[in-house]
């Protein structure tokens, strides 16, 4: 397998980190547990189905312990983002996770909300290739984007 640019490991990062949560979540691990699993077993691991592309870690890293770290933030954010029938603890848990991965990109707001929106609606995507979950993803990403930085969409 060719090495992976530096865009390719930023969304497998992305990709890596929703995964992540919803690996905390539903099967109830720690933080660091999973971590060191994805860095152990996923980051460029070989198996029968292939090579997994070689993540940033460092955005991996950022976006899952900021995830942690500021749940209630980006919980409440995506809250005000949804219809009032549908509370973030309603949402599929594979949809949690993205935005709360999403979230936490949004608040260290290291990268354009654009690109943020952008990348996480490809990861919708992945997980939900037939469905109309990307276009949901785009639209509460958007509410939160101009939620957390009004000043980019200027």
């Amino acid at each position: 397998m060719t090495k992976p640019d530096r865009r390719q490991m930023k969304s497998a990062a992305r990709l890596y980190a929703v995964q992540a949560l919803f690996q905390m979540e539903a099967g109830d691990a720690s933080l660091e547990e999973v971590r060191e699993q994805f860095l152990d077993h996923r980051f460029g691991a070989e198996t029968e189905e292939g090579e997994f592309v070689r993540g940033n870690v460092n955005l991996f890293e950022t976006l899952i312990f900021e995830a942690v770290n500021n749940q209630a933030q980006i919980d409440q954010m995506t809250d005000r983002a949804l219809v009032a029938k549908w509370p973030i603890d309603r949402i599929d848990t594979t949809l949690r996770a993205l935005f709360r991965a999403a979230g936490a990109e949004l608040v260290v707001g290291k990268t354009p909300p654009k690109v943020s929106i952008n990348e996480f609606v490809d990861v919708a995507k992945a997980f939900f290739p037939e469905g109309r979950e990307p276009s949901f993803v785009n639209a509460v990403l958007d509410h939160m984007a101009r939620e957390v930085q009004p000043d980019a969409f200027k």
